[in-house]
């Protein structure tokens, strides 16, 4: 079989679900241009603002890809290249993209705030804190995830480094020229084409002067930047950070797209379907919790509801940003898969065990590019500098979504602490910063990461409970949400239980407890929102 062939289908399968299935789940959500967005009604030139649907696109695109539709199918292929296809394609269109554009649309109807306000509203006060005591720690695990990542990536490729900053001036330069030409559709296409040629100099550039520090000072600057781009206007760094990157992700798909017509490679993997690993696990629960954002991610919703739908324009934005920028994820995941089933299935086991995911996806990726005639180590480097800068773009936006839940945990706290954190950005942004230093210290990417899966897909299936509750309390039939959470909640309890029990056996307790709490966590949500319908049913009955 070729790899054309792979890509050719997937993509017909991902367009034909946004026109078909797609157009289901909007009138089911009942998305209307009439309704005002959040981003007018409460415009406040810092969160709240409205902008251009290609603009929000990016953005939204930029933070929930990061690393996650890479590194997840890369490594899920241990149980056979097949069942990853199947689950990234079934999963990204029935439950991704349903989750996602859920999560955007509640949020809209509710002052763009995030799931864990929606839970306060739909099931109770309790609820609410439960979820997010639960969101904020696996933001601030986030956050320390990916700024380990990101220093190791800096120390090991300096080139990186570089590029990243300029990357960072270029997005601060744009940000200003747009918001003087204000609305104007030629001068902000000129801006624009201007923006991503320079961007791409700049990779160019970056490796020719790379810059060289050591892991300790990058993951203090790294994290003094995330404090920046926490407290500052979207409009003035994160959203064109993330607009430009986005060219970078897009060229990057365009490329592998061509690559592959080009170059015509075959797949060399076998479709063997293997059901355990001795190092991962059983193929259920663990390709489901492992593919993570290439299908499915509870991450997705706290970017949704915690930054894209205070910046969305009209609700029918919601539709390309939300269920649309699920299904091009996806499409990243399925070319994740198709850098390395060119190889064997023994090639690919040694090689993922010795370099890892990322360069493993670099290699081959560069490799396919490198046919268009670009020289195969420039081609490789702009692979991975794509993926750096898309974790450096899940930092910044988790260190904001971070500080808004802290602070939507203390808005209704009386104590003058409790009012110092949900009115004042830089007081909440320095909570955030500091706690994820002293994550930092318990442990890195391989100690964090098991922990971070988990939380996630658990994330994931809270947000599926909690639309599901918002539509049945809207009198709308939540099927095509329950089923997807029902699905979630089996693999994720599964997942947590076995990893509690190997972790006890190992005598690794603290990862075991945490594993237990997450479990506990899960069933006092499910019950709550149960008592919430249960109350609600009863009122009605009286009534």
């Amino acid at each position: 079989m070729q790899l054309t062939h792979l890509f050719v289908f997937s993509a017909v399968i991902l367009t034909g679900a946004y026109f078909i299935y797609g157009k289901y789940v909007f009138k089911k959500f009942n998305i209307n241009n009439n309704n005002l967005t959040p981003s007018h009604r409460l415009s406040d030139g810092v969160d709240y603002v409205p902008s251009k649907p290609i603009v929000v696109l990016g953005h939204h695109f930029a933070s929930i890809a990061g690393a996650g539709p890479i590194v997840g199918p890369i490594i899920a292929i241990t149980f056979g290249w097949v069942p990853a296809v199947i689950w990234i394609l079934i999963g990204g269109i029935f439950f991704g993209a349903v989750h996602d554009l859920g999560s955007m649309v509640a949020s809209l109807r509710n002052d763009g705030k995030s799931i864990g306000v929606i839970i306060q509203n739909t099931i109770g006060k309790k609820g609410k804190r439960l979820f997010i005591l639960f969101s904020f720690s696996t933001l601030i695990l986030i956050i320390a995830v990916f700024a380990d990542i990101i220093a190791k990536t800096f120390v090991s490729n300096p080139g990186v480094a570089s590029a990243s900053i300029l990357f960072i001036g270029l997005a601060v330069a744009f940000g200003f020229v747009t918001k003087l030409t204000g609305q104007r559709k030629t001068a902000f296409l000129v801006a624009s084409i201007l923006g991503v040629a320079i961007m791409y100099y700049f990779v160019y550039l970056g490796m020719q002067m790379p810059f060289v520090l050591d892991y300790q000072v990058w993951i203090y600057i790294l994290l003094v930047y995330a404090f920046i781009a926490s407290v500052t206007p979207v409009s003035m760094l994160l959203q064109p950070r993330d607009y430009l990157n986005s060219f970078l992700l897009y060229g990057l798909i365009l490329a592998a797209i061509i690559g592959v017509f080009v170059a015509n490679p075959t797949i060399a993997m076998d479709t063997d379907v293997h059901i355990t690993d001795e190092n991962l696990g059983y193929l259920f629960p663990v390709l489901f919790v492992t593919i993570a954002c290439g299908a499915i991610s509870g991450f997705h919703s706290l970017v949704a509801s915690g930054t894209t739908s205070k910046q969305l324009d009209k609700e029918s934005d919601a539709k390309v940003v939300g269920f649309g920028g699920m299904l091009i994820e996806s499409f990243l995941a399925i070319i994740s898969v198709g850098a390395v089933v060119v190889l064997t299935r023994s090639d690919y086991l040694s090689r993922l065990g010795e370099e890892g995911p990322v360069p493993l996806f670099a290699d081959g990726l560069g490799t396919i590019i490198s046919s268009m005639g670009v020289p195969e180590s420039f081609a490789v480097g702009f692979v991975a500098l794509t993926v750096s800068a898309f974790a450096l773009t899940t930092l910044d936006t988790c260190t904001r979504l971070a500080r808004f839940t802290l602070q939507e945990y203390f808005e209704d706290v009386e104590q003058p602490l409790g009012k110092k954190i949900s009115q004042n950005r830089y007081v909440s942004t320095t909570v955030v910063v500091v706690l994820s230093v002293l994550l930092l210290g318990s442990g890195g990417f391989t100690t964090l990461w098991p922990i971070f899966g988990s939380a996630n897909q658990l994330l994931a299936a809270l947000a599926l409970l909690t639309i599901s509750v918002w539509l049945i309390k809207k009198k709308v039939n939540p099927t095509f949400v329950t089923i997807p959470m029902f699905f979630m909640f089996t693999v994720t309890l599964t997942s947590l239980g076995l990893f509690a029990w190997q972790n006890f056996q190992k005598d690794a307790y603290v990862l075991s407890i945490i594993a237990a709490i997450l479990f506990v966590l899960s069933f006092a949500l499910i019950f709550l929102a149960k008592k919430s319908l249960t109350k609600e049913i009863e009122v009605k009955e009286m009534a």
